[in-house]
């Protein structure tokens, strides 16, 4: 019978037995899948159509909960949709915090260690209570759970491959619409004008140089300081809009002329709201797949161009 390993021991086998450490790894990943199919098996978690439709009819209500990335509760909220309208009952959905975050491969993350925190959680709850699918969001604190959105990360779904808001259908086996809009939210048409630009320092696609922009008058960046300041270096004129929760952002994001972003969290609003939009995509993660009409992804720099001339020529 397989049984994992604590750290110590996980280097004490690498560095002694290289062989070994191999064969480890292979079962700690078979041993995962197994897992998860067996989650996928349990007769009694909510994972098909039939059983949530079921559980809804004689309870009345259905609870979810979901502990982020921001961007990974944007991506859920398809399938949630979908949950809404397949049980027409009340759905409840409940952000957990201060769940760890694990950060290989990156410098850093403006929220630390965790996924969300309690400030990041309230900017989220703005834009996610009034959708109409949507009858209670909370945060998590003792309330019972009926789907743990969660699940995702347990090991059965390779997460750095195809596209993050199918995750939580591959858990509870309800099918999301994702080439329609799935947030609504009144468009700020101050910005009818303007680009709307984000660029987070994790899944950069490094052959891109944005230094074309500079032709570009109207164009403002959405996100935290950091990266900000890092984009002026190549966009001088460039100006920073803070806002103070993510409803004034996808309000910005949806009056905007259109939006460029990396695989990050305005682009997820952008994603979810349909707007005409530009995806810088990375070559070492591909989880992010514009679907739908107005979306556009690239890996290469005369591509991007070509597209960013084509709709700042639209009328």
């Amino acid at each position: 019978m397989f049984k994992k390993k604590n750290l110590f021991a996980r280097l004490w086998l690498k560095h002694t037995d290289r062989i070994k450490y191999k064969q480890y790894k292979w079962e700690l990943a078979n041993y995962k899948h197994v897992e998860f199919a067996n989650f996928i098996g349990n007769t009694e978690k909510l994972t098909t159509p039939d059983k949530i439709k079921e559980y809804a009819r004689k309870n009345g209500k259905i609870r979810l909960c979901h502990s982020g990335n921001a961007g990974d509760v944007i991506y859920a909220l398809p399938t949630v949709k979908q949950i809404k309208q397949l049980t027409n009952v009340p759905v409840e959905f409940y952000l957990r915090l201060g769940q760890p975050l694990k950060l290989s491969g990156y410098n850093t993350h403006p929220l630390g260690n965790v996924m969300l925190n309690e400030k990041m959680a309230e900017m989220l709850m703005a834009l996610l209570k009034p959708q109409p699918y949507i009858d209670v969001c909370e945060i998590l604190t003792d309330q019972t759970i009926d789907i743990d959105l969660d699940y995702f990360r347990s090991g059965g779904i390779p997460l750095d491959k195809g596209n993050i808001a199918r995750w939580c259908s591959y858990l509870t086996g309800v099918n999301p619409v994702l080439w329609k809009p799935w947030i609504e939210v009144i468009p700020n048409k101050d910005y009818a004008n303007t680009i709307v630009m984000a660029r987070s320092e994790r899944y950069r696609n490094f052959t891109v140089n944005y230094k074309f922009l500079n032709q570009y008058k109207n164009i403002v960046f959405i996100g935290v300081e950091s990266e900000f300041k890092d984009i002026k270096k190549t966009i001088p004129h460039i100006q920073w809009i803070q806002v103070s929760n993510f409803m004034e952002m996808a309000q910005i994001i949806a009056g905007s002329k259109f939006f460029i972003g990396n695989q990050s969290f305005p682009f997820s609003i952008a994603e979810s709201l349909k707007v005409p939009r530009v995806l810088e995509t990375s070559f070492e993660v591909i989880n992010v797949v514009p679907e739908g009409e107005n979306g556009y992804d690239f890996f290469f720099q005369e591509h991007l161009e070509s597209i960013v001339e084509m709709l700042n020529n639209k009328k």
